[in-house]
């Protein structure tokens, strides 16, 4: 693999780009994936703008708002990182109401939001139609293990040092769902797009290494 450094800028612009032309002019269903500490709702948020200006208008939606209720979350206590890893995310919900109505023969009409983790309520927002060739953009951690219909993913990655340093002392307990996710699934492998962020102003793009 080839690593290639990167502007933060032109990360957006070249991503835009290959978002844009891809899907054959239909809906298209995006995973902006990885740990909190990479920020991959800035990412997804940074993609609408230069993706409406390349005529494919972009939906956002983030992927904690599709969290379990607690009661389910916290079976197993509030610090567990086997239940973070496969137990947090409504899977289900998140494709009933979101990826499946985006994909092939779907209606269009998506529910931007399912629950409220801090209330532990539904958020009861209003459902939406995505609009002919709208890009969807779903940005969360943990998103490419479990077999969700994505068209295009993307995936930011960092090093176990890096992941450490930029995740609060409240929340190191989820370094091992993070180390358990990188040996087992390993999206730095299949996904579309990989991008390093251990620094997130120079960040990196990591390419397959080009033959001959």
């Amino acid at each position: 693999m080839r690593v290639r450094p990167i502007t933060p800028e032109l990360l957006v612009d070249e991503v835009a780009e290959r978002l844009a032309g891809a899907g054959g002019g239909g809906w298209l269903r995006v995973a902006v994936d990885g740990p909190p500490g990479a920020e991959p709702g800035r990412l997804a948020d940074a993609l609408v703008d230069p993706l409406r200006v390349r005529g494919r208008p972009a939906v956002r939606v983030d992927a904690a708002d599709f969290l379990r209720p607690a009661s389910l979350r916290y079976e197993y206590g509030r610090t567990n990182p086997d239940a973070y890893y496969g137990g947090w995310l409504d899977e289900a919900g998140l494709r009933r109401e979101v990826l499946d109505p985006a994909g092939p023969g779907g209606s269009g009409r998506i529910l931007p939001s399912l629950w409220n983790a801090e209330t532990d309520r539904a958020t009861r927002a209003d459902y939406l139609l995505l609009p002919p060739g709208g890009v969807l953009l779903v940005s969360g951690s943990l998103l490419l293990g479990g077999g969700l219909p994505f068209d295009v993913t993307v995936h930011l990655v960092l090093s176990p040092g890096a992941l450490a340093r930029r995740t609060p002392a409240s929340a190191r307990w989820t370094l091992p769902a993070f180390a358990r996710y990188a040996e087992e699934v390993g999206p730095s492998m299949f996904a579309d797009v990989v991008v390093r962020m251990d620094d997130p102003r120079h960040p990196a793009m990591v390419e397959p290494e080009s033959v001959g």
